[in-house]
């Protein structure tokens, strides 16, 4: 089987390689023509563990391509995804003018039929939308080429997009017809070898699971958090709190550890998107609303507890942060905490030196020259007045506070993660701050 991915970014590359890599050929698509020569090339644009490999083996197998063309990637694909970006709009809607202008130009060049695939995350509707615009584009070109439209999307973890994919906990896949069904079917074949299942249901129903299910997550996170806070001013540990409501199996121990607010590409865009479908029918997602609420606020959480400390003054002070990406084993900075961490500390004249094994460069692309950048964790302490751990990589887990100590000009942690042993660093003469405790 021959199919295309329309776009290049997350979904799609990871989309597209996963694919190539059970035997499916496979041409991924992008009107950007330098990430597409780079891409021929083996270099990867977006920073996930063993994508890298994975494309160089595939071009090698000739089972990869890469093209600029989306008339010449469809001529012989039974299969087009669509997994180009919907960004939010100002409103918090999602901006679906990517997902219709790929559906146009499959429509200009298809010749035979074709099951066009929604995998970008796109609002309830939008599969009618584009089925609206492909039957209005050969409607112009006066031919009747038979096609169906499904929705197939993805729910993949960054930092571990590529085990999502290849072993899945579901494939949801909405369609409309018994071919497009039997295709779906056909395609994911060597993944029900090993008992991943897959949920056959309507369009309409596939495109909200995958709101509610990060929504859902969203909710968990923000929950505890609001909790954590309350631990605090009552005097409670949030820590043994997690681990006493995390034995309940009812509840499950994933997605509530407390922290400073989730970011990356899909909590807080779904969760704006689900809102803004509810008010658009008349309807008030409250319990949505708060977590998005709760979630902003809890952004701040840290930076209040520095600003505290220092009697309300940081001007001239140096802060060291640790961890810029909004999780760790991803480059992804988009609404991460640490960006308003930071935006706060420049506005009240803090100097800021950064490190982060994975998103420096996004960092410097973001910040430019606001910020001073480390090129290992340590040598930003030198002379910090505090640390600020934003981003719980690996290697910030268990540093040689010895070191730390010695580097520092004063001794103040601030863990946005809850990873050190606050008893322990106490002992070591360390002033430590974490979250809900």
């Amino acid at each position: 089987m021959k199919i295309s991915v329309i776009g290049t970014g997350y979904v799609g590359l990871v989309t597209g390689t996963c694919f190539a890599e059970v035997g499916i050929d496979v041409t991924c698509v992008d009107i950007d023509e330098n990430k597409i020569n780079n891409l021929k090339k083996g270099i990867v644009p977006i920073f996930e563990p063993g994508l890298d490999k994975l494309i160089e083996s595939n071009i090698a197998k000739d089972r990869l391509h890469f093209s600029t063309s989306i008339a010449e990637s469809i001529n012989e694909c039974e299969v087009v995804f669509i997994a180009v970006g919907t960004p939010p709009d100002e409103d918090g809607s999602a901006d679906l003018s990517h997902v219709l202008s790929v559906a146009s130009e499959i429509a200009e060049n298809i010749n035979k039929y074709i099951l066009v695939v929604t995998k970008s995350t796109v609002p309830v509707g939008t599969s009618n939308k584009v089925r609206q615009i492909i039957e209005e584009v050969l409607c112009k070109r006066k031919v009747n080429i038979p096609f169906d439209i499904a929705s197939n999307p993805e729910f993949l973890k960054e930092g571990s997009a590529i085990e999502d994919f290849l072993k899945p906990d579901r494939i949801i896949v909405g369609v409309e017809s018994p071919k497009a069904q039997e295709i779906m079917n056909s395609l994911y074949k060597p993944f029900l070898l090993n008992g991943h299942p897959v949920i056959f249901m309507d369009i309409s129903s596939a495109e909200m699971t995958k709101y509610v299910a990060n929504s859902m997550l969203a909710t968990k996170i923000s929950f505890m958090n609001d909790i954590a806070n309350l631990c605090e001013i009552v005097g409670a540990d949030i820590n043994l709190v997690r681990k006493g409501i995390g034995s309940d199996s009812r509840i499950g121990n994933k997605f509530i550890y407390p922290g400073i607010g989730y970011g990356g590409s899909c909590f807080p865009k779904d969760v704006k998107a689900l809102i803004k479908t509810a008010q658009n029918n008349n309807y008030q997602l409250r319990i949505l609303q708060a977590v998005e609420t709760v979630n902003e606020e809890q952004k701040s959480v840290l930076f209040n507890k520095l600003k505290k400390h220092f009697n309300n003054n940081i001007k001239d002070l140096k802060i060291a942060i640790w961890g810029l990406s909004f999780k760790p084993m991803t480059d992804d900075m988009r609404e991460a905490p640490s960006l308003v961490v930071i935006e706060k500390l420049i506005k009240e004249g803090a100097k800021v030196i950064v490190y982060d094994p994975e998103a420096m460069r996004e960092a410097k692309k973001i910040l430019n020259d606001k910020i001073l950048y480390a090129n290992n964790a340590y040598e930003s302490l030198q002379d910090a007045d505090a640390l600020m751990l934003l981003t719980e990589w690996y290697e910030f887990r268990f540093p040689d506070w010895n070191k730390v100590k010695q580097l520092m000009k004063q001794h103040i942690i601030f863990d946005g993660r809850n990873i050190y042993d606050r008893f322990a660093l106490k002992e070591s003469g360390f002033v430590y701050y974490g979250i809900g405790i």
